[in-house]
């Protein structure tokens, strides 16, 4: 665990803190579940040895990256997703590019006879309907706020913003494939050959779900 890993983690618990101070139910959600997101990799190496017998190590690269998309999207519940109008933007090409980057990973592994035009391809697409699926999830949870007159954890910001949003994250996927970003393979790699298929798949379906849970774009406010 390196010392920047833990400073975003600590960070992320500041905000935390900060949020429960201000009453703020939705920041401090978000902050917890950033922080939760960050113990993820650890967590599957434990299960994958534990209950599979697969040795997986993900290094420190992945967790970092998690800590800091999760760290600048909870310091954006505090305020900046508002009052900045570029840290929706960074907070989605960071986020987007490590969904990216995974998915880029597992397809380089499991489709080697793809060139390397499909693969991005996919990339981005899987990329872009994981953007989709976000804002579907923004909009669904802002009518059940409504329904229910309760705060919504995840805000729909409108149309126009949902197109930035899925702008940036197709972005992200782009710089990903374009830099031929191939941090994750190593991982992709140890994980299929030491329990095939299942586990690679399995754990690219993990980290690309958390980031979705962390939010490619869950703000709050009012649209």
């Amino acid at each position: 665990m390196t010392v920047a890993l833990v400073s975003f983690q600590v960070g992320i618990l500041a905000i935390l803190l900060e949020a429960l101070r201000r009453r703020d139910a939705a920041a401090a959600t978000n902050a917890l579940v950033s922080f939760a997101v960050t113990l993820l990799p650890a967590a599957v190496e434990y299960v994958a040895e534990a209950r599979f017998g697969a040795s997986i190590a993900f290094g420190t690269d992945l967790p970092l990256w998690i800590a800091i998309a999760g760290f600048l999207h909870a310091v954006g519940m505090l305020g900046p997703y508002d009052s900045v109008w570029w840290w929706d933007h960074l907070t989605h090409l960071v986020s987007a590019a490590l969904v990216a980057a995974l998915v880029y990973a597992g397809f380089l592994v499991l489709t080697p006879a793809l060139g390397w035009w499909q693969i991005g391809l996919l990339t981005i697409c899987v990329t872009f309907v994981v953007g989709v699926l976000w804002e579907l999830l923004e909009i669904i949870a802002r009518r059940v706020g409504i329904r229910y007159d309760v705060e919504p954890v995840l805000v729909h910001y409108g149309w126009r913003d949902t197109a930035f949003d899925l702008v940036f994250d197709v972005l992200g996927a782009l710089l990903v494939v374009l830099f031929d970003l191939r941090l994750f393979v190593p991982v992709a790699d140890q994980s299929l050959e030491s329990r095939g298929v299942t586990v690679i798949g399995a754990s690219v379906l993990v980290f690309a779900v958390a980031l979705v849970v962390l939010g490619l774009d869950a703000r709050s406010g009012e649209s």
